[in-house]
């Protein structure tokens, strides 16, 4: 590890290089206002003592002879009840300064009761304990007020008109009045602008807006029409709009190097099919379970403790690098056998689930549908995807559904043991059965709907390549699955006026707050919904 002084962005910083160490990392991070710099391509830390001083209880064994002549000085002061005030006015500067930011401004002065008492007078003002200066926004008159306020005493003015954003360990600039709005790999728009109140009002309109108090900074679920509403709403305010949309994160989890030496426990395995879990949830949960013993090869199961769950979790995080939905599997299968297998014999793990981002789903609109199924020739293939589309169909419930399940005389599907055990019926659209019989009349399905080369069911993979090759051939640029098709039946059944509460009932979800993602409730018979493929001619 090698530690010095540098001077990143106007300020004096602890510069922290190492190897990468995930758990070097996480004992860094322990000291408040740590920050990873993409240009210096190293850790940072605030260049003040208590900061140093926590480094030097984390990391002992270090070498801190670049930065310990400041840090500690060698003349001996006779300890006082005002040393730690004469300690902190050495980071004052004498002279008082006022560096003013895009967003905020820095306020740098001796401590004096009287500017203390004129400073609280500004609303949303904070003293920053790494700077060792106050911070309050830059709006209205505040600088003005300011300038103002100090007078004869001139202060010295430091205009930075640019400043450095860090999102996902990429650096964007902001300049001064710019509307900033970066779409993220993990669908979301990240905003930054000036304290605004016409500004953040407007933003507030939009659904699932939240606003982090550490980065300062307001996000939206990415959509298209989104983008071309903060457009409006930046030139509103006369805000120069930019847009920057991030790379695909296409970097893939890193997979265990542990050999998987240990199978899963026969009474695990049993106990997820005495509470009838269903196969695929069974290999998940078996696969994330042998996962995690072997993870511990030496240590029995039942004797793992809470923190070495929690270490093996952050492996999974830090080192591994795998996804939210993983990780929560990861947790499922964990608890499971604490849980379930071992009958509350054990305590029962307090672990924290990671916060998934509210995204809203991918949809196709209308024309988009008809390119994407008009580059499809194989009528298999055609069949199957338009049953998805026309029925709002999952696409373990498209392979797993049967002839006794068309009902053509009620222009109804019945979906078996569906996602939570749940049985429904769906919309047979009238484009769809002519469709499905030109194909029973070809392929003579004897019991699945789709069946594969050998007559069992058709597999994932295989409807997911076809997914695949349709959005390429129809030259679609939107991150489009299968399952967008079932996002692009309920979204189109809103335009078409069909109630929510239907829509609801069609979709199979237990919870009327996950089809609410989609639009507002409306209004309309059941005896009047109309599948969306009954408007597309074939």
């Amino acid at each position: 590890m090698n530690i010095s002084k540098v001077n990143h962005r106007g300020l004096d910083r602890i510069l922290v290089k190492f190897d990468y160490d995930s758990k070097i990392i996480e004992k860094l991070r322990q000291i408040p206002d740590t920050k990873w710099s993409k240009t210096l391509k190293a850790w940072h830390i605030p260049y003040s003592k208590l900061a140093y001083n926590q480094l030097i209880s984390i990391f002992p064994d270090v070498e801190y002879s670049s930065i310990k002549s400041e840090m500690e000085p060698t003349k001996h002061v006779e300890p006082s009840l005002n040393s730690s005030v004469e300690n902190k006015r050495e980071n004052y500067s004498k002279a008082i300064k006022l560096v003013v930011l895009p967003r905020t401004i820095k306020l740098f002065l001796q401590k004096n009761d009287k500017d203390i008492a004129y400073i609280k007078t500004i609303q949303y003002h904070r003293w920053n304990k790494a700077q060792f200066c106050w911070d309050m926004p830059n709006f209205g008159a505040n600088l003005q007020n300011l300038i103002n306020y100090f007078g004869d005493r001139k202060p010295i003015i430091e205009v930075i008109k640019t400043e450095t954003i860090e999102i996902n360990n990429r650096e964007y600039n902001r300049d001064t009045n710019e509307f900033l709005a970066i779409k993220t790999h993990n669908n979301r728009i990240q905003i930054l602008i000036n304290y605004n109140l016409s500004l953040i009002n407007a933003l507030k309109q939009f659904p699932f807006l939240k606003y982090d108090t550490t980065s300062k900074r307001w996000s939206i679920p990415y959509n298209a029409k989104y983008v071309a509403d903060l457009n409006n709403i930046a030139l509103a305010n006369k805000q120069i709009f930019k847009y920057i949309e991030e790379p695909l994160n296409t970097s893939k989890p890193i997979p265990s190097t542990f050999a998987k030496t240990k199978a899963c426990p026969e009474e695990y395995l049993l106990k997820l099919k005495e509470l009838r879990y269903s196969e695929k949830t069974l290999k998940t949960y078996k696969a994330g379970f042998e996962d995690f013993i072997n993870h511990f090869v030496t240590e029995n199961p039942e004797n793992i403790s809470e923190e070495q769950i929690i270490e093996y979790l952050r492996h999974l995080v830090f080192e591994r690098k795998v996804s939210e939905s993983t990780q929560n599997c990861a947790i499922n299968a964990v608890k499971f056998f604490y849980e379930k297998v071992l009958n509350g014999q054990r305590k029962l793990y307090k672990i924290d689930r990671p916060r998934k981002e509210k995204t809203l789903p991918v949809v196709l609109s209308v024309e988009e549908i008809k390119r994407l199924l008009a580059t499809i020739h194989n009528l298999k293939h055609k069949a199957i995807l338009i049953t998805i589309y026309s029925a709002g169909l999952r696409i373990s419930e498209a392979i797993n559904l049967k002839l006794k399940d068309i009902d053509s005389k009620r222009m109804q599907i019945r979906v078996e043991n569906s996602k939570g055990k749940k049985d429904r019926y769906t919309l047979l659209a009238n484009n769809t059965l002519i469709i499905l019989r030109k194909y029973f009349l070809e392929y003579r399905p004897k019991e699945y709907v789709f069946e594969g080369q050998t007559g069992n069911e058709y597999t994932e993979s295989s409807i997911q390549s076809i997914m695949k090759e349709a959005v390429r051939k129809a030259k679609i640029t939107k991150q489009a699955t299968v399952h967008t098709l079932r996002h692009s039946f309920a979204t189109h059944l809103l335009e078409n006026g069909t109630d929510l509460r239907y829509i609801q009932e069609l979709l199979g979800h237990s919870n009327s707050k996950t089809t609410e993602i989609y639009t507002h409730v409306t209004t309309k018979g059941f005896d009047q919904i109309v599948s969306p493929m009954d408007n597309i001619d074939l």
